[in-house]
């Protein structure tokens, strides 16, 4: 088994920015968060490998400036496996990408039925990755040896993964797709905070009445107030589950809430003090929640056929065009458009339908060019044939 460091300090940081930075072709970037462990979802170890510059793993909280490594790749093409997920925690750590490839967004975009990195790999390569450690608490010191070899492990084929697919994409005339799509997910902005972040809460659809809601919300503010002080993933301090018990059982005293059997969980006699007093604010809250939040005005699918039937035909002749679509390209459906972006064009139409006016629709609702230009003109007719069905033949047996 091959031995590996980690680069901990600014020394090794620029040595091995030097190396990397000596290297050819694109750099392949991993990130391993503790995801479950910690309150943030920053980088706990970052991987980096460039053919001719070899393979390096990076500890981000111990060395703090990474900006030699910035310096190192940021010029050269980031390959990463399910890119949205590791460029919130690189930009973390102030590492941005002028371009990026994103391997498992290109085995969607083939049409190959399996795309975690594991099988990615395995189809493109014939080589099998162990994947124990995807789960592991990240944030442990000092990290075991079998970790840091399954972590290199996930940048050493990614260079290898890239060709292979490269030449997928080509063959299938997809790689102007593909370089629009990578960019969409570069450049896609942060999500912005929910407004009412607590309603996350599971199995919040089982408390009734607005003052329970309100110690509900306030249970769920003081757990993520101390998580982030901790730095402590919120469900292992006191679980949803636990909150929502001591929301139902309405206790009369700090004494009752202790005995709670069903409110467990590493801090929930701890910090036995901090709930209590969490309890009592929502209970004299004058802030009462709404029971429901507004919609945005748009209804389940499945409702739609008594609420809006000439949307419901709309969206379901739409869809079986925008399926075959998709079919054609042998790539997945919600690749080559979203369910939402359909939805919400055939819930609210342009007042002209043609190609034109469905374009820009599309558009404003975050769809790509090689999209529109794939999908406009059928959802078009598709609209267009909704509003004069065929007419019913006569009954089979007849």
């Amino acid at each position: 088994m091959t031995e590996y460091t980690v680069v901990s300090d600014q020394t090794e940081l620029a040595d091995a920015a030097n190396r990397l930075h000596a290297g050819t072709g694109p750099a392949a970037v991993d990130v391993e968060r503790a995801s479950g462990f910690r309150y943030s979802q920053r980088a706990y170890l970052i991987q980096v490998f460039r053919r001719g510059g070899g393979v390096f793993l990076f500890d981000p909280p111990a060395i703090g400036d990474l900006r030699p490594l910035q310096d190192a790749i940021g010029g050269v093409e980031w390959i990463l496996h399910a890119a949205s997920q590791d460029l919130p925690s690189l930009r973390e750590a102030q590492l941005n990408p002028r371009s990026i490839f994103d391997t498992e967004l290109a085995a969607r975009l083939l049409g190959h039925e399996r795309v975690g990195l594991g099988a990615v790999v395995e189809d493109t390569l014939g080589i099998t990755l162990a994947k124990e450690h995807s789960a592991a608490d990240w944030s442990t010191r000092p990290l075991p040896q079998s970790w840091l070899e399954y972590a290199a492990l996930d940048v050493l084929h990614l260079v290898d993964v890239y060709d292979a697919l490269l030449t997928e994409l080509d063959e299938q005339n997809k790689l102007e797709i593909a370089d629009e799509e990578f960019e969409a997910v570069r450049t896609r902005p942060l999500k912005p905070a929910r407004e009412d972040p607590w309603r996350r809460l599971s199995g919040l659809h089982t408390v009734r009445g607005r003052r329970a809601l309100a110690v509900a919300r306030a249970l769920w503010i003081a757990r993520e107030e101390f998580a982030r002080e901790q730095d402590i993933s919120p469900g292992r301090l006191v679980p949803d589950r636990s909150l929502l018990a001591a929301v139902t059982a309405d206790p009369a005293s700090k004494q009752d809430l202790a005995r709670l059997k069903e409110f467990n969980g590493r801090a929930s006699r701890s910090q036995l003090d901090r709930w209590w007093a969490a309890i009592e604010v929502g209970r004299a809250d004058p802030n009462l929640p709404e029971a429901r939040v507004p919609g945005d005005g748009m209804p389940p699918p499945r409702a739609w056929i008594d609420r809006n039937p000439a949307a419901d035909a709309r969206l379901k002749a739409a869809r079986l065009r925008v399926e075959q679509i998709a079919a054609d390209l042998h790539m997945p459906t919600e690749n080559l458009l979203t369910p939402d972006t359909l939805r919400r064009v055939a819930w609210t139409p342009p007042e002209t339908v043609d190609a034109a006016s469905i374009a820009t629709e599309l558009s404003a609702h975050g769809a790509r060019s090689w999209q529109i230009q794939r999908t406009a003109a059928e959802i078009a007719e598709a609209f267009a044939d909704s509003l004069n069905p065929p007419a019913e033949g006569p009954p089979a047996d007849s």
